[in-house]
C-alpha cells in the first residue's frame, strides 16, 4: 500500500530559485530506494488520489519497492520536484512533459491510451450555456469592452494554456491579457466549475475534464457549452528519469506496458485504468519523439509573436524568425525519420 502522500514543502524554496530556462537537473546519486510519483494538477488533489492510488499500490507491489504519490499545486512542482531528484516517475501532459525532458533529466517512455483506443484528447473553449457566444468571433468582438473575464490553464497545461495560445490567441492576433478585462490561471477542474458557476465568462479546458465532469457532476457540465475544439493533441506522457539504472527503468517500462494486459489481476488492473481521467485502455510505448508536434507549436506561436511585436525592428524580427525557421526545419526533418 502507499506509505504517504509527499508534501511539496522540499522543493519549493529550490523551486524560486532555479534558472527558469537552462536549468540542469541535479544528477541522482544511484536509483533511489523508494519511487516518488508526480502527478500534475488537472483537478484537485482529492479527486487525483481517488484516480492514481489503486494503479500505484499495484505499481509498489509488483516492484517490491514503496511508491509514494507526489502531489504540487501546479505543474511547476512537479517538474521542479524531477529535476532535484525528488520525484523519479511523473505523469505530464505534452507542454509540461518538454519542460522535464529539457530542465529535469526526463525521458518518455509510455502514453496513455482512451477507452475508445484513440491516442489523443481536445482542447475546448467553454462558456455557460446561457451566454450569447457561440463562436470564437463572438468572444472576440468583446475584446476590449471590460465584459469578459477569462479562465486560462497552468502555464505548462497542454490543453489549457499552449494549444489555445496557438490556435486561439496567436493565429487571431489576440492578446488576452488585452483582450479580456481579467485573466486567471487554473487547473481544468476549476476552470469548468468556474464556468458553470458564472464566475468567468469563458474558460480553457479539455475533453478528459469535459468527460469527467459529465460523469461526477453532471449538474455542472451541464450548465458549460463548447464553442471551439482544437485539432487532436497526442496523448498524455509518462515521463522516469533518464539516469535511472537500465534494470530499475527496464522494470518501470515492464510494469505500465503489461499493466491491464497480463498478470495476476488483469480484471483489476483494466478497472483501475478506466479510472483514470475519462478513461484508459492499457499504455502503449512512447519516446521523446512524441513531443515533436508540441515543440512545432511552441515555437509556431513564438513565430507569430515576434512579427507581431511592435518593440522590434524589422532587423531584430527577421533574425529572430531565423532562428525559429531553422528549428522548425531541423524538426521537420525528425518527424518525417520518426514516420518513415
Amino acid at each position: 500500500m502507499l506509505s504517504r502522500m509527499l508534501s511539496v514543502a522540499a522543493v519549493a524554496a529550490t523551486a524560486m530559485t532555479a534558472t527558469p530556462v537552462l536549468a540542469e537537473p541535479e544528477p541522482l546519486e544511484g536509483d533511489p530506494e523508494e519511487i516518488n510519483f508526480g502527478i500534475i494538477s488537472t483537478e484537485s488533489t482529492q479527486n487525483l488520489r481517488r484516480q492514481w492510488e489503486p494503479l500505484l499500490e499495484d505499481m509498489e507491489e509488483t516492484l517490491g519497492m514503496t511508491v509514494n504519490a507526489f502531489y504540487a499545486s501546479d505543474y511547476a512542482g512537479v517538474i521542479e520536484a524531477m529535476r532535484f531528484g525528488q520525484v523519479t516517475v511523473a505523469w505530464f501532459g505534452n507542454a509540461s512533459a518538454i519542460q522535464a525532458v529539457d530542465r529535469a533529466g526526463g525521458e518518455i517512455f509510455a502514453r496513455q491510451v482512451k477507452l475508445d483506443g484513440t491516442q489523443g484528447y481536445y482542447s475546448h473553449i467553454l462558456v455557460h450555456t446561457d451566454s450569447e457566444i457561440q463562436s470564437l468571433d463572438d468572444l472576440f468582438a468583446h475584446c476590449g469592452d471590460g465584459t469578459i473575464d477569462f479562465g486560462m490553464g497552468d502555464p505548462n497545461s497542454t490543453s489549457g494554456f499552449l494549444v489555445p495560445s496557438y490556435y486561439v490567441f496567436a493565429q487571431n492576433g489576440i492578446d488576452p491579457q488585452e483582450c479580456f478585462s481579467t485573466v486567471r490561471n487554473a487547473n481544468h477542474e476549476t476552470n469548468l466549475m468556474a464556468v458553470a458557476n458564472g464566475q468567468v465568462t469563458a474558460a480553457t479546458n479539455n475533453s478528459e475534464q469535459v468527460a469527467r465532469s459529465e460523469a461526477n457532476v453532471p449538474e455542472a457540465a451541464a450548465q458549460v457549452r463548447v464553442i471551439w475544439t482544437s485539432p487532436l493533441i497526442p496523448s498524455d506522457p509518462l515521463v522516469f528519469r533518464a539516469d535511472l539504472s537500465e534494470d530499475l527503468k527496464n522494470r518501470i517500462r515492464a510494469f505500465f506496458l503489461s499493466y491491464g494486459r497480463i498478470g495476476d489481476d488483469v480484471e483489476g488492473a483494466l478497472e483501475a485504468l478506466a479510472g483514470l481521467s475519462d478513461g484508459h485502455q492499457p499504455y502503449t510505448h512512447a519516446s521523446n519523439a512524441q513531443l515533436y508536434p508540441i515543440r512545432q507549436l511552441r515555437l509556431f506561436r513564438d513565430r507569430l509573436g515576434i512579427l507581431a511585436d511592435e518593440n522590434l525592428d524589422d532587423a531584430e524580427k527577421e533574425e529572430r524568425v531565423a532562428e525559429i525557421d531553422a528549428e522548425l526545419a531541423l524538426l521537420e526533418m525528425l518527424i518525417a525519420n520518426v514516420e518513415h
